[in-house]
């Protein structure tokens, strides 16, 4: 007989059938890139009132630079998606890290309006696949009781990244120069990109992985063997899954949903700090700090939706309603973004927008309910529908809000903001019906 106490610890857990938890450090990894992501999307809202200054530039042509990402990265998620479920992430994402990384760190060296449009549209490109991977990458290592925590964990990153790196941005901008924000943080995409391709493995292939954990992740409806979906995806796609995923009301529920919960991030994302310096006043520096509150909120409300979910999942909730009812409340909160048309002082504009960001954190697992819908088969590509229908966010709010300022004011843009989260809360009620993953097309 086998004397365990002598084993090696992750062979004694193995002896035991107790699950390995390799699957946390790969949460880890998805959080750092999303932090990276998100920077070197919303690194040009850091840079725009000074860029703005400098190049000449009124609110409607910053509004069609702050849109350019928006444009591929909708436009791009379909093929996206349809590269995510053929190409494994570990090759897939550091080129993309690398390649967007690249093209950001042009930026800090365009000056007329063509080229910066040019480069934000191939950054949006590039970054397009990014959320189908990581929703790939969860279902692959999670079951379903601790996926809305996982995802809850790494998409804080576009939030807690930017709360505490906006004020760091906004100090290197003070002191080097709007140019050397896209610099360094281009740069870091490169770093990570590297570091990702070297340490990056799917469930079957990772050496910390134990028997135990992938069978855990498999009974409790995680797919670890992707490997083999990606191999059938691989020989039979055809039109008709893309006509399958564009034709369920379900999923038009969270398509459209997205779409109006985004444009609370993109008005975040984009004209943010332009907002509280041109409408109310604020100094830059000061601004800068003061953005980064709401970003600390949001950082909250997804922690708390993710955890709550899951809870809520493991004491017997049904799906739907663990996934939906931190959506609903999160999307209903993001309205009170309008109170901010009624004050002045800074903390009470503050105050608006934390609490509609922190709706904005809360309801923002909404890819938990991509990986419990979309047909296994199908994963990267109903998320690259998903994405589509909901980044077409970031190509309207920069454009309207641009419109909505130059003309009436930033009131009028945040009202427009405001409805869209209303309008999103009664897509989730009166749309989503019950949560189970869809059959896929039929064959023919």
């Amino acid at each position: 007989m086998t004397d365990i106490s002598r084993t090696a610890p992750e062979d004694r857990a193995e002896a035991r059938g107790v699950p390995s938890r390799a699957r946390y450090a790969i949460v880890v990894m998805l959080f750092i890139t999303v932090v990276i992501n998100y920077l070197d999307r919303s690194n040009l809202s850091i840079a725009a009132p000074v860029m703005a200054k400098e190049l000449g530039f009124d609110p409607v042509h910053m509004g069609y630079v702050l849109s350019a990402f928006g444009w591929t990265y909708a436009l791009c998620q379909i093929p996206g998606g349809w590269f995510v479920d053929r190409v494994p992430p570990r090759v897939l994402y550091p080129v993309l890290l690398i390649l967007w990384s690249l093209a950001t760190i042009a930026l800090g060296f365009s000056y007329s309006i063509g080229l910066l449009i040019f480069l934000r549209l191939l950054i949006g490109a590039l970054e397009a696949p990014s959320y189908p991977i990581n929703s790939l990458v969860a279902t692959a290592w999670f079951p379903e009781k601790e996926r809305a925590t996982a995802i809850a964990i790494y998409t804080s990153g576009q939030f807690l990244g930017l709360a505490f790196l906006l004020p760091v941005l906004v100090w290197i901008q003070h002191a080097i120069g709007w140019h050397m924000v896209f610099v360094v943080t281009g740069l870091i995409g490169i770093v990570w990109g590297i570091i990702w391709y070297l340490f990056y493995r799917d469930p079957l292939s990772h050496k910390g992985a134990n028997a135990a954990e992938i069978q855990m992740i498999r009974d409790g409806g995680g797919i670890p063997d992707m490997q083999k979906t990606r191999e059938k995806s691989a020989k039979d796609f055809q039109w008709r899954d893309l006509r399958y995923v564009l034709s369920s009301r379900k999923l038009w529920g969270v398509y459209f949903g997205q779409f109006c919960l985004t444009s609370t991030l993109w008005f975040f994302l984009t004209w943010f700090p332009t907002y509280l310096v041109q409408a109310k006043g604020m100094d830059f520096v000061k601004a800068g700090f003061l953005a980064s509150l709401p970003f600390l909120a949001a950082f909250v409300g997804i922690l708390v939706s993710g955890f709550l979910s899951d809870w809520l999942v493991r004491r017997g909730a049904s799906l739907g309603l663990a996934r939906k009812a931190p959506i609903v409340t999160g999307l209903l909160l993001s309205c009170m973004i309008i109170g901010a048309n009624f004050v002045q002082e800074p903390a009470a504009v503050i105050f608006f927008m934390a609490i509609a960001f922190f709706g904005n954190g809360l309801a923002s697992i909404t890819w938990s309910l991509v990986s419990a819908l979309a047909p296994e088969r199908l994963l990267g590509l109903t998320g690259g529908v998903f994405n589509f229908v909901g980044n077409l966010s970031g190509i309207c709010v920069p454009i309207v809000v641009g419109y909505l300022a130059g003309n009436w004011g930033f009131s009028a843009g945040l009202t427009y903001v405001a409805t869209l989260a209303l309008l999103g809360a009664l897509s989730y009620i009166m749309l989503v019906g019950k949560i189970e993953r869809l059959p896929g097309p039929k064959p023919e």
